[in-house]
Protein backbone atom coordinates (compact mmCIF):
# COMPACT_ATOMS: atom_id res chain seq x y z
CA UNK A 1 0.00 0.00 0.00
CA UNK A 2 3.36 2.32 0.60
CA UNK A 3 4.37 1.79 -2.75
CA UNK A 4 1.47 1.85 -4.36
CA UNK A 5 0.42 5.50 -2.65
CA UNK A 6 3.94 6.86 -3.99
CA UNK A 7 3.04 5.46 -7.43
CA UNK A 8 0.59 8.14 -7.37
CA UNK A 9 2.56 10.41 -5.91
CA UNK A 10 5.87 10.81 -7.95
CA UNK A 11 3.47 10.29 -11.12
CA UNK A 12 1.92 13.02 -10.53
CA UNK A 13 5.14 14.99 -9.45
CA UNK A 14 6.47 13.80 -13.00
CA UNK A 15 3.76 15.00 -14.59
CA UNK A 16 4.49 18.47 -12.51
CA UNK A 17 7.63 18.62 -12.92
CA UNK A 18 8.14 17.60 -16.59
CA UNK A 19 10.43 14.62 -15.54
CA UNK A 20 10.33 11.77 -18.10
CA UNK A 21 12.43 9.91 -15.78
CA UNK A 22 10.53 10.72 -12.53
CA UNK A 23 7.47 9.53 -14.51
CA UNK A 24 9.46 5.88 -15.77
CA UNK A 25 10.29 5.08 -12.75
CA UNK A 26 6.75 5.79 -11.21
CA UNK A 27 5.36 3.39 -14.31
CA UNK A 28 8.54 1.27 -13.28
CA UNK A 29 6.98 1.68 -9.57
CA UNK A 30 3.47 0.48 -10.62
CA UNK A 31 5.02 -3.00 -12.36
CA UNK A 32 6.56 -3.71 -8.70
CA UNK A 33 3.05 -2.82 -6.66
CA UNK A 34 1.34 -5.49 -9.52
CA UNK A 35 4.48 -7.71 -8.62
CA UNK A 36 4.20 -7.82 -5.25
CA UNK A 37 0.99 -8.68 -5.17
CA UNK A 38 1.25 -11.67 -7.81
CA UNK A 39 3.93 -12.94 -5.99
CA UNK A 40 1.96 -12.26 -2.20
CA UNK A 41 -0.45 -14.21 -3.63
CA UNK A 42 0.70 -16.77 -5.08
CA UNK A 43 2.65 -17.35 -1.68
CA UNK A 44 -1.07 -18.01 -0.73
CA UNK A 45 -1.95 -20.35 -2.93
CA UNK A 46 1.19 -21.77 -2.72
CA UNK A 47 -0.12 -23.10 0.86
CA UNK A 48 -3.70 -24.63 -0.04
CA UNK A 49 -3.98 -28.66 -0.30
CA UNK A 50 -4.08 -30.29 -2.86
CA UNK A 51 -6.89 -31.81 -4.47
CA UNK A 52 -8.17 -33.87 -6.99
CA UNK A 53 -6.96 -31.99 -9.87
CA UNK A 54 -3.97 -30.43 -9.02
CA UNK A 55 -2.67 -33.28 -7.25
CA UNK A 56 0.61 -31.46 -6.16
CA UNK A 57 -0.98 -28.42 -5.03
CA UNK A 58 -0.67 -24.95 -6.03
CA UNK A 59 2.99 -24.78 -5.58
CA UNK A 60 3.78 -23.90 -9.61
CA UNK A 61 1.55 -20.57 -8.88
CA UNK A 62 4.88 -19.43 -7.11
CA UNK A 63 6.94 -20.17 -10.94
CA UNK A 64 4.32 -18.40 -12.49
CA UNK A 65 4.72 -15.20 -10.71
CA UNK A 66 8.14 -15.30 -10.62
CA UNK A 67 7.40 -15.52 -14.67
CA UNK A 68 5.42 -12.91 -14.32
CA UNK A 69 7.14 -10.62 -12.31
CA UNK A 70 9.92 -10.96 -15.05
CA UNK A 71 7.41 -10.02 -18.59
CA UNK A 72 6.43 -7.10 -16.34
CA UNK A 73 9.54 -5.83 -16.07
CA UNK A 74 10.13 -6.68 -19.44
CA UNK A 75 7.15 -4.37 -20.51
CA UNK A 76 7.75 -1.40 -18.35
CA UNK A 77 11.31 -1.41 -19.90
CA UNK A 78 9.48 -1.13 -23.06
CA UNK A 79 7.56 1.60 -21.78
CA UNK A 80 10.33 3.35 -20.90
CA UNK A 81 12.67 3.42 -23.59
CA UNK A 82 9.53 4.64 -25.86
CA UNK A 83 9.11 7.81 -23.49
CA UNK A 84 12.95 8.30 -23.39
CA UNK A 85 13.99 8.30 -26.68
CA UNK A 86 10.83 10.32 -28.19
CA UNK A 87 12.04 13.09 -24.92
CA UNK A 88 15.42 13.05 -26.66
CA UNK A 89 14.11 14.49 -29.96
CA UNK A 90 11.82 16.89 -27.93
CA UNK A 91 13.96 17.57 -24.68
CA UNK A 92 11.61 19.72 -22.50
CA UNK A 93 12.21 21.42 -19.38
CA UNK A 94 12.49 19.92 -16.18
CA UNK A 95 12.04 21.07 -12.67
CA UNK A 96 15.02 19.16 -11.01
CA UNK A 97 14.29 20.66 -7.43
CA UNK A 98 10.87 18.44 -7.13
CA UNK A 99 12.60 15.77 -8.97
CA UNK A 100 15.63 14.93 -6.51
CA UNK A 101 12.75 15.24 -3.18
CA UNK A 102 10.63 12.57 -4.93
CA UNK A 103 13.27 10.34 -6.29
CA UNK A 104 14.74 10.31 -2.76
CA UNK A 105 11.82 9.56 -0.96
CA UNK A 106 11.16 6.62 -3.35
CA UNK A 107 15.36 5.24 -2.49
CA UNK A 108 13.99 5.09 0.89
CA UNK A 109 10.73 3.09 0.32
CA UNK A 110 11.90 0.58 -2.05
CA UNK A 111 15.10 0.10 -0.70
CA UNK A 112 12.63 -0.66 2.38
CA UNK A 113 10.64 -3.10 1.41
CA UNK A 114 13.62 -4.47 -0.68
CA UNK A 115 15.07 -5.80 2.41
CA UNK A 116 12.32 -7.17 3.74
CA UNK A 117 13.01 -9.91 0.97
CA UNK A 118 16.78 -10.03 1.36
CA UNK A 119 16.91 -13.18 3.63
CA UNK A 120 14.08 -14.57 1.31
CA UNK A 121 15.47 -14.14 -1.78
CA UNK A 122 18.52 -16.76 -1.42
CA UNK A 123 16.02 -19.89 -2.38
CA UNK A 124 12.77 -18.73 -3.56
CA UNK A 125 12.77 -17.75 -6.99
CA UNK A 126 9.19 -15.79 -6.02
CA UNK A 127 10.80 -13.70 -3.18
CA UNK A 128 13.82 -13.36 -5.28
CA UNK A 129 11.68 -11.67 -8.10
CA UNK A 130 10.33 -9.23 -5.49
CA UNK A 131 13.72 -8.15 -4.08
CA UNK A 132 14.94 -7.76 -7.61
CA UNK A 133 12.42 -5.02 -8.70
CA UNK A 134 12.27 -3.39 -5.66
CA UNK A 135 16.13 -3.41 -5.65
CA UNK A 136 16.00 -1.54 -8.93
CA UNK A 137 13.86 0.59 -8.03
CA UNK A 138 16.18 1.78 -5.02
CA UNK A 139 18.95 2.39 -8.11
CA UNK A 140 16.84 4.01 -10.23
CA UNK A 141 15.91 6.09 -7.49
CA UNK A 142 19.26 7.13 -7.02
CA UNK A 143 19.89 7.47 -10.69
CA UNK A 144 16.99 9.94 -11.00
CA UNK A 145 18.27 11.62 -7.76
CA UNK A 146 21.93 12.49 -9.95
CA UNK A 147 19.68 13.27 -12.61
CA UNK A 148 17.87 16.00 -11.49
CA UNK A 149 21.29 17.05 -10.10
CA UNK A 150 23.02 17.09 -12.61
CA UNK A 151 20.46 18.95 -15.00
CA UNK A 152 20.22 21.40 -11.76
CA UNK A 153 23.87 22.69 -12.08
CA UNK A 154 24.03 22.60 -15.79
CA UNK A 155 21.21 23.29 -17.07
CA UNK A 156 20.68 20.05 -20.12
CA UNK A 157 17.24 18.61 -19.57
CA UNK A 158 18.27 16.17 -21.97
CA UNK A 159 20.21 14.42 -19.07
CA UNK A 160 16.66 13.49 -18.04
CA UNK A 161 15.73 11.13 -21.16
CA UNK A 162 19.17 9.93 -20.98
CA UNK A 163 19.39 8.75 -17.48
CA UNK A 164 15.79 6.75 -18.35
CA UNK A 165 17.68 4.82 -20.91
CA UNK A 166 20.13 4.14 -18.25
CA UNK A 167 17.77 3.02 -16.61
CA UNK A 168 16.09 0.30 -18.96
CA UNK A 169 19.48 -1.04 -19.44
CA UNK A 170 20.02 -1.73 -15.56
CA UNK A 171 16.56 -3.06 -15.47
CA UNK A 172 17.33 -5.56 -18.26
CA UNK A 173 20.24 -6.72 -16.51
CA UNK A 174 18.52 -7.72 -13.58
CA UNK A 175 15.81 -9.25 -15.42
CA UNK A 176 17.40 -11.65 -17.56
CA UNK A 177 18.14 -14.10 -14.56
CA UNK A 178 15.07 -13.93 -13.03
CA UNK A 179 13.34 -14.70 -16.57
CA UNK A 180 15.52 -17.14 -17.52
CA UNK A 181 15.21 -19.23 -14.61
CA UNK A 182 11.15 -18.51 -13.86
CA UNK A 183 11.15 -19.90 -17.51
CA UNK A 184 13.16 -23.23 -16.70
CA UNK A 185 11.13 -24.20 -13.96
CA UNK A 186 7.68 -23.73 -15.72
CA UNK A 187 9.14 -25.93 -18.18
CA UNK A 188 10.11 -28.33 -15.39
CA UNK A 189 13.72 -27.77 -15.45
CA UNK A 190 16.53 -28.84 -12.99
CA UNK A 191 16.32 -26.63 -10.10
CA UNK A 192 19.16 -24.59 -9.97
CA UNK A 193 19.99 -25.61 -6.74
CA UNK A 194 20.20 -29.17 -7.90
CA UNK A 195 23.39 -30.57 -9.52
CA UNK A 196 22.16 -33.18 -11.54
CA UNK A 197 25.59 -35.23 -12.79
CA UNK A 198 26.50 -35.26 -8.71
CA UNK A 199 22.53 -35.87 -7.84
CA UNK A 200 23.17 -39.72 -10.06
CA UNK A 201 26.82 -40.13 -8.74
CA UNK A 202 25.49 -39.91 -5.56
CA UNK A 203 23.14 -42.22 -6.12
CA UNK A 204 25.03 -45.03 -8.59
CA UNK A 205 27.49 -44.95 -5.54
CA UNK A 206 25.04 -46.48 -3.44
CA UNK A 207 25.30 -50.05 -2.00
CA UNK A 208 24.27 -52.82 -4.25
CA UNK A 209 22.45 -49.84 -6.89
CA UNK A 210 24.23 -51.15 -10.28
CA UNK A 211 22.12 -48.94 -12.74
CA UNK A 212 20.08 -46.11 -12.42
CA UNK A 213 18.26 -44.61 -15.29
CA UNK A 214 14.49 -42.25 -15.80
CA UNK A 215 16.01 -39.96 -13.28
CA UNK A 216 13.82 -36.62 -13.27
CA UNK A 217 14.02 -33.54 -11.30
CA UNK A 218 11.92 -30.20 -11.83
CA UNK A 219 10.19 -27.45 -9.34
CA UNK A 220 6.79 -27.96 -7.75
CA UNK A 221 7.34 -24.36 -6.69
CA UNK A 222 9.85 -22.05 -6.59
CA UNK A 223 10.91 -24.07 -3.06
CA UNK A 224 10.02 -27.15 -3.52
CA UNK A 225 11.74 -29.56 -5.82
CA UNK A 226 10.23 -33.38 -6.77
CA UNK A 227 12.13 -36.64 -8.13
CA UNK A 228 11.43 -39.84 -10.12
CA UNK A 229 14.00 -42.62 -11.29
CA UNK A 230 14.76 -46.13 -11.54
CA UNK A 231 17.14 -47.84 -9.53
CA UNK A 232 18.36 -51.08 -10.84
CA UNK A 233 19.96 -53.02 -7.48
CA UNK A 234 20.85 -56.34 -6.07
CA UNK A 235 20.02 -55.39 -2.78
CA UNK A 236 18.01 -57.78 -0.20
CA UNK A 237 16.79 -54.87 1.82
CA UNK A 238 14.67 -52.97 -0.48
CA UNK A 239 13.64 -50.82 1.84
CA UNK A 240 16.52 -49.46 3.55
CA UNK A 241 17.66 -48.63 -0.08
CA UNK A 242 14.79 -46.54 -0.75
CA UNK A 243 15.57 -44.88 2.78
CA UNK A 244 19.23 -44.10 1.43
CA UNK A 245 18.13 -43.27 -2.18
CA UNK A 246 15.68 -40.43 -0.26
CA UNK A 247 18.28 -39.53 2.25
CA UNK A 248 20.87 -38.25 -0.86
CA UNK A 249 17.56 -36.60 -2.36
CA UNK A 250 17.33 -34.63 0.40
CA UNK A 251 21.02 -33.48 0.72
CA UNK A 252 19.78 -31.68 -2.77
CA UNK A 253 16.74 -30.37 -1.21
CA UNK A 254 14.77 -32.41 -3.26
CA UNK A 255 11.81 -32.97 -0.18
CA UNK A 256 9.40 -35.10 -2.76
CA UNK A 257 10.54 -38.27 -4.21
CA UNK A 258 9.17 -40.87 -6.53
CA UNK A 259 11.32 -44.06 -6.92
CA UNK A 260 11.10 -47.15 -8.74
CA UNK A 261 13.33 -50.34 -7.36
CA UNK A 262 14.27 -53.06 -10.28
CA UNK A 263 16.33 -55.94 -10.11
CA UNK A 264 17.06 -55.37 -13.80
CA UNK A 265 16.34 -53.09 -16.16
CA UNK A 266 13.32 -52.70 -18.05
CA UNK A 267 12.85 -53.75 -21.75
CA UNK A 268 11.65 -49.86 -21.88
CA UNK A 269 14.01 -48.31 -20.31
CA UNK A 270 16.90 -47.26 -21.86
CA UNK A 271 19.70 -45.52 -19.40
CA UNK A 272 19.19 -41.90 -19.43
Amino acid sequence: LVNLAFVVCEFTAGVISGSTALMADAGHNLSDVMGLAMAGGAAVLARRAAGSRLTYGFGKATVLAALGNAILLLAACAIIAFEAFRRLTDPAPVESGVVMIVAGIGFVINLGTALLFLKAQHGDLNARGAYLHMMADAAVSIGVVISGAAILFTGWSIIDPLVSIVIVVVILLGTWGLLKDSVGLAMDGVPNAVALDTLRDQLCALPGVREVHHLHVWGLSTTESALTAHLVHDRSDPDALLMEARAVARRHRIGHTTLQLETQPLPDCPTC
